[in-house]
């Protein structure tokens, strides 16, 4: 028969290590919350949404918060039936926090404020594309080097030469066909 101690002992540690990942978890995923918070403030800093997105966005938020207390809730029914006995496996208590983040996720992300805010994201995002390109074509040009609208002016002319080229073919097939 296993000594008592042993078996406390081994409880003991059992439990302290579901703690251990708990609070890990929970301390991720909170930092996770507060980087996708940091970003969609960021993301609206440069323009304060009309009022309805406003209200949208803060309702998202707020149920992805719900959806973060259910599961901190479950978290706890889970560990206090593990503390009881009960076989609680590790995955389980993982799901429960990938499936909260998935839903917390869509309850923000389905939002009109979110998707105003991933428009002026994208639209920054373009303005920054456009000054890179232009630095680019400049940098180009002050080293000698063909930029892509030299390279682009001498397609278009290239495409006009090869036009010409194919009417004055054409014309001098007609007077080749009159002289025969």
């Amino acid at each position: 028969m296993s000594d008592p101690d042993d078996v406390q002992e081994k409880w003991a540690e059992l439990l302290e290590n579901m703690n251990d990942a708990v609070a890990r978890s929970v301390e991720q995923n909170m930092q996770a919350s507060a980087v996708f918070t940091e970003s969609w403030a960021d993301a609206v800093e440069d323009g304060i949404p009309e009022e309805e997105d406003l209200v949208d966005g803060i309702e998202g938020y707020n149920s992805a918060y719900e959806v973060w207390m259910d599961a901190a809730e479950q978290m706890l029914d889970r560990t206090t039936a593990a503390a009881e006995g009960e076989d609680v496996a590790a995955t389980e208590l993982r799901d429960i926090w990938l499936q909260s983040a998935n839903e917390a996720f869509k309850e923000v992300m389905g939002t009109s404020a979110f998707a105003a805010a991933n428009g002026q994201l994208v639209r920054a995002m373009m303005d920054l594309r456009e000054q890179a390109d232009e630095v680019s074509e400049d940098t180009m040009a002050q080293l000698g080097l063909p930029t892509g609208s030299d390279i682009e002016e001498v397609g278009e002319r290239l495409v006009e030469l090869e036009r010409r080229q194919h009417r004055v073919e054409t014309k001098l097939d007609r007077i080749l066909e009159e002289l025969e």
